[in-house]
């Protein structure tokens, strides 16, 4: 697609009546970095939102597989923040106003939820760089510092682990990353919820991983979905990397202010 084609897409959406503008978190504002809670958003990436934010019926969201909590850190978002957020792939948000909200949750999938954790952390404990996340509502298990070997190896014990001990939990892969949770949202689930919650009539969705893939699947004609990297991709726009999604960003807000006015 071309830069005169792009131009085009983002001025279609720009124009819609209420946009909401919701994009993932790692890899799509955040370089991806071995240490998960160190990430943090691009300082041109959090002006590119706050430009967002400042126009009329323009919601922002940050979409993510990360809990809530560690969202929430990552983010350096405040109570008095003005970004909606759906956490653990649309499993909890937190919203304007009103704070964290969860669908229902079952004491028996949290009970499960800690032993497998202890578990895939006893698995792997031999093997060097393997690192098991806590989720809100399962773990994830991280091989970035890990050898290829040894990523390799933590990924089939813990697979074997969870087909053994909870083959109806759902499985994601990512960078470096293999999700397991007791929760089956996904973030084309949390784009429609946002998109109900906030009355949108049109949604910019945007995201670097397969775990996007879900949700850049779910849109509409009306809709635009933007993939930070290379194909292949539901999505209708590919860009090259972070900075060229805050362009695009960029782009967005100039082009919205104009038709806003």
């Amino acid at each position: 697609m071309s830069g005169d084609d792009v131009r085009g897409q983002i001025a279609r959406v720009a124009a819609s009546d209420r946009l909401l503008v919701a994009l993932d978190f790692d890899g799509t504002l955040s370089p991806l970095v071995d240490d998960p809670m160190a990430a943090r958003m691009l300082p041109s990436a959090r002006t590119a939102l706050d430009a967002l934010l400042d126009l009329p019926d323009t919601v922002v969201a940050l979409v993510s597989g990360r809990s809530l909590g560690d969202l929430r850190v990552i983010a350096e978002h405040g109570d008095d923040d003005r970004l909606l957020l759906a956490g653990s792939h649309g499993a909890e948000f937190w919203l304007p106003g009103e704070g964290r909200i969860v669908h229902d949750e079952d004491p028996e999938d949290a009970g499960l939820r800690d032993t497998l954790r202890a578990h895939a952390a006893a698995a792997t404990a031999h093997l060097d760089g393997i690192w098991i996340e806590p989720k809100t509502f399962g773990f994830g298990v991280h091989t970035r510092r890990a050898t290829p070997e040894h990523g390799r190896e933590a990924d089939a014990l813990v697979d074997a682990l969870v087909e053994a001990e909870a083959p109806h939990w759902r499985r994601r892969t990512g960078h470096n990353i293999i999700e397991y949770a007791f929760r089956h949202e996904g973030k084309d689930s949390a784009i429609a919820e946002l998109r109900e919650r906030t009355d949108a009539a049109a949604v910019l969705f945007a995201g670097d991983d397969v775990t996007d893939e879900d949700a850049l699947r779910s849109l509409g004609s009306s809709d635009l979905g933007i993939h930070v990297g290379v194909p292949p991709t539901a999505a209708a726009v590919c860009v090259a990397d972070i900075p060229a999604l805050v362009a695009a960003l960029d782009l967005l807000a100039t082009e919205r202010a104009a038709v806003r006015e």
